[in-house]
């Protein structure tokens, strides 16, 4: 016997967070469920076997107990309830019968025994951060992780942890991301590890714009997220990380300052001939305070000039579009540093002033002679 009442947006939205890790189609059918434990209150847990999300929430428990429901057809019916409060009863047949209002629903869940417990974290590395800060971070280095899976390592962001706070490195051969803030506390020394791309994204999900705490624990094979009512466990990825210290050239001759904003409608402007089919790398000629910028496909040809601060020295690279506007993107400044060297050189974007909170690097393409 199982039997609770809760607000059905209470439950709506708990379903959502959960359902986030739940398999698709599995082997496993209670893979494809939620598992609902209730004691003093309800936890709603979702694992596809690689990312397990579990939320919390306040319910009146007349009767304790666990029991799977599928995730699609449970929070379809929810979502279509009336707002008022769900009534939820459970016999010890499985069979499970919902109201809310004056609707009514009878479904069959599975039992408990059958879903696979989630792995337990061992506490021996955590640290504190705001939310919003770690879901900025996780925004804005996550695009450049990479998802060729030959390097498993890179298709994960790097965090390492120390006094000087938090650094997230993420990587793809093309492009580096690298995004620092400082703690507000750590637990347990100085620690790194690399966190799957695909669970960042949902715990930059469900990290609020809030300044509400997010704590971080590194486990031996797992990490734990815990974001207010829910936890998200991960597994951690294995291999070597590229040693991006040595990886980014910073003895650069050529800075110029540039209008984020500014650059980046240019590069837009000149990509309108660039598709899929008709590839060109944006070509960029950077000269005293300006970069001109021009694209030639068999579409037609396009031109435009960035008006900036600094001596370019005449020179001439290539980038891929999409790589360079996605850094300019994702830069949280108004304006940014460009560091660069020779054609064949990455560039390098870095904050104005201040601390060096950021900064990316995007690999040139070969420009061919005219």
């Amino acid at each position: 016997m199982m039997k609770f009442s809760c607000e059905k947006a209470l439950l709506q939205n708990a379903i959502t967070v959960a359902s986030r890790a739940v398999a698709q189609k599995s082997s496993i059918p209670a893979l494809e469920g939620l598992l609902l434990h209730a004691d003093q209150e309800l936890t709603i847990s979702g694992y596809n076997m690689q990312t397990g999300i579990r939320t919390k929430l306040s319910a009146n428990v007349t009767d304790g107990g666990d029991l799977v429901l599928n995730a699609r057809l449970f929070g379809d019916i929810i979502r279509r309830m009336p707002d008022d409060v769900v009534t939820f009863s459970a016999d010890e047949k499985q069979m499970v019968h919902l109201c809310c209002g004056d609707a009514d629903f009878d479904i069959l869940g599975l039992s408990a025994a059958d879903y696979p417990d989630m792995p337990e974290v061992e506490d021996e590395y955590s640290v504190s951060l705001q939310q919003k800060t770690l879901r900025a971070m996780i925004e804005e280095v996550a695009f450049a992780v990479s998802t060729n899976e030959s390097r498993p390592v890179h298709t994960g962001a790097l965090f390492e942890i120390s006094d000087s706070g938090l650094t997230m490195v993420a990587v793809d051969g093309f492009r580096l991301a690298v995004r620092r803030e400082p703690l507000e506390k750590m637990e347990g020394g100085a620690f790194f590890f690399v966190a799957p791309g695909s669970a960042l994204n949902e715990v930059k999900n469900i990290c609020g714009d809030v300044e509400d705490l997010a704590a971080v624990t590194l486990g031996k094979r797992h990490i734990l997220f815990e974001v207010g009512n829910t936890e998200l466990i991960c597994r951690r990825l294995e291999g070597e990380f590229l040693d991006y210290k040595n990886a980014i050239p910073r003895k650069n001759p050529i800075s110029v300052i540039a209008d984020t904003k500014q650059l980046i409608e240019s590069i837009d402007r000149v990509s309108v001939v660039i598709s899929d089919k008709l590839k060109s790398p944006v070509r960029c000629l950077f000269d005293y305070d300006k970069v001109v910028l021009s694209a030639k496909t068999g579409n037609g040809e396009s031109k435009d000039v960035c008006r900036l601060c600094g001596d370019g020295g005449g020179l001439e690279i290539g980038f891929n579009n999409r790589y360079l506007m996605e850094a300019l993107r994702y830069a949280p400044a108004d304006t940014v540093k460009i560091e660069l060297n020779t054609g064949v050189s990455p560039a390098i974007i870095v904050p104005t002033e201040g601390a060096e909170n950021f900064l990316y690097m995007v690999l040139p393409v070969r420009l061919k002679g005219e």
